[in-house]
């Protein structure tokens, strides 16, 4: 499953530009899913049944990453930008980035002044992106252009994957190409005679630019459960905002609330039996920080009762996310048990009887 990662976080897909991380998707499920479909957005539609009738559930998981998008270029061949996703002025100077062109991937860096020009400037100003630009190694315009590299070129994080111990690798992407990644091996995985019903795995588009994959998917499936796969920002680090509520290597993350639902309770507190059952390392998730395609796909049609898995991350959004192995490994593991022992639709729902 780690090889499986490094090949989806090393594909360059920033949102509305998802279409290789759906064209390598749609090989890795070829042989384990019975269909593959693309809707009009973008999203990618897997679909498998069980070994006999039962309730449909639907996994989203998005394929998009953070990026950029060439906005100009300047006459002296630096190349100004727009973002792509939520990102952190801060952290973009020096950063290596990768630009897709029609006549294939050129490298590029943001630039910053030298060290040398820090006495001439203000060292707590953060200048906002609109300020900054990616230096391509070009010295005009017009050998930019000679480069292959026009406006509206997607830009993202320069690859890399990186193993620091046995547990914890770091890369970028993996907002969520680790959650791609579970949702394939779970089709891989699971074989139909294990499960009742239907399995519906929804790789959406743009969901760092607001969900908007999810949203279209939602009017499209007729869901009974649906679960969303994401990674989720831990904070057991020593920043002085960080709660210690959420820490990396203590399992999947179980969310209860995010700034996009609040949960099904019973959908939760199956995972959590499932988990303590299969011993399971988990950890209950109440971070108002984030949103998931759970929140669309939960509004759907008359409602669908929704839940989230969560992959605990460190620097999420840059170029060098951390995760734990463990917590990637414990996050397929319950995604599995659950789809194997489904419940019927109207469990999941209130009981007012």
């Amino acid at each position: 499953m780690e090889k499986l990662l490094q090949d989806l976080a090393n594909i360059h897909g920033p949102c509305g530009f998802e279409e290789d991380v759906a064209k390598y998707i749609a090989h890795q499920l070829k042989d384990s899913v019975d269909s593959v479909e693309v809707d009009g957005a973008g999203n990618l539609i897997a679909r498998k049944k069980g070994h006999q009738e039962g309730p449909t559930v639907v996994v989203a998981t998005h394929m998009d990453e953070v990026g950029f998008i060439v906005k100009k270029i300047e006459d002296n061949g630096l190349i100004r930008f727009e973002k792509l996703g939520g990102h952190d002025d801060r952290i973009l100077l020096s950063q290596r980035v990768q630009i897709k062109t029609d006549q294939g991937l050129r490298s590029g860096v943001i630039g910053t002044i030298s060290a040398h020009m820090k006495k001439f400037d203000d060292p707590n100003k953060v200048r906002a992106h609109q300020q900054l630009y990616i230096d391509v190694g070009a010295s005009s315009k017009q050998e930019v252009i000679e480069l292959g590299i026009n406006i509206g070129d997607s830009v993202t994080w320069y690859p890399y994957f990186e193993q620091l111990t046995e547990n914890r690798i770091v890369g970028k992407a993996f907002d969520d190409r680790a959650g791609c990644a579970i949702l394939i091996k779970a089709f891989e995985e699971l074989d139909r005679s294990e499960f009742k019903g239907e399995f519906v795995g929804v790789f959406t588009v743009q969901e760092e630019v607001g969900l908007r994959g999810a949203r279209v998917a939602s009017h499209q499936q007729h869901a009974d459960v649906a679960i969303a796969l994401d990674t989720t920002a831990v904070s057991d680090t020593t920043e002085e905002m960080m709660d210690q509520t959420l820490s990396l290597g203590a399992g999947t993350g179980i969310k209860v609330l995010d700034a996009s639902l609040i949960a099904n309770q019973k959908i939760r507190k199956h995972l959590i039996q499932l988990a303590t059952q299969q011993e399971i390392p988990y950890q209950l998730e109440v971070f108002p920080g984030i949103g998931t395609d759970a929140g669309e796909l939960s509004l759907a049609k008359q409602g669908i009762p929704a839940g989230v898995l969560s992959i605990p991350s460190r620097y999420a959004h840059s170029s060098i996310e951390a995760i734990d192995l463990n917590d990637f490994k414990a996050t397929k593991d319950l995604l599995v048990a659950f789809i194997k022992n489904m419940r019927p639709a109207e469990k999941y729902q209130f009981d007012i009887h």
